[in-house]
């Protein structure tokens, strides 16, 4: 029997195999596109543009590095970097992700694996990194719930945890076109390589 086909063609003309990635089929410029157009709580946020996940990213980075200054850049790198597969899998709300099953982990680990290689990280980080870049991680999804997305400062509290007043004070989402965030995106990236 033959197996359904598990590739996607990218814009860069390289086949990516959801699969079996390899690093090889990997391009940042093709990350940066397919996130700039991912949108994050599905859709259900305030404004005239989405707000995408390589918008969520560049966040993240930047309350990690707040969160961990001293921290090493690779490490800042793997936090931009944490929601990369999703440039192919998309961005599924974490119900949708429990109802789906270890698949979609599974799935999402060997994605990430490969990103992490191709950009000169450990196919799979440490714990005590993975946490911090998950609590810059619930920041992010704190400012989004309040910022943009409709929810009460007591239930994104709930959900998310309550963050430091002072690490939050100065953080204002603003939504915008997909080009500029994706050129954003990969300059940050560029940035990032250029000081490992």
């Amino acid at each position: 029997m033959k197996q359904p086909r598990a590739w996607q063609r990218m814009l860069s003309g390289r086949r990516l195999d959801l699969l079996d990635p390899t690093p090889m089929d990997i391009e940042i410029d093709d990350i940066a596109h397919g996130l700039a157009f991912v949108a994050r709580w599905n859709g259900q946020t305030i404004g005239d543009y989405a707000y995408s996940v390589a918008e969520h990213s560049i966040l993240v980075e930047k309350i990690y590095s707040l969160i961990q200054p001293k921290a090493p850049i690779k490490w800042r790198l793997a936090a931009l970097l944490h929601d990369a597969p999703e440039y192919v899998i998309g961005d599924m709300i974490s119900p949708v992700k429990a109802a789906v099953g270890p698949g979609y982990g599974a799935l999402d680990d060997r994605l990430t694996a490969a990103i992490h290689i191709k950009f000169g990280l450990p196919a799979s980080i440490p714990v005590a990194v993975k946490k911090q870049i998950k609590k810059a991680d619930k920041i992010s999804a704190w400012l989004e719930a309040i910022q943009i997305a409709g929810f009460s400062t007591e239930e994104a509290n709930k959900l998310f945890g309550t963050p430091d007043g002072n690490l939050v004070a100065g953080l204002r989402i603003h939504l915008r076109a997909p080009l500029a965030v994706r050129q954003d995106f990969t300059a940050k990236h560029h940035e990032l390589i250029a000081m490992l």
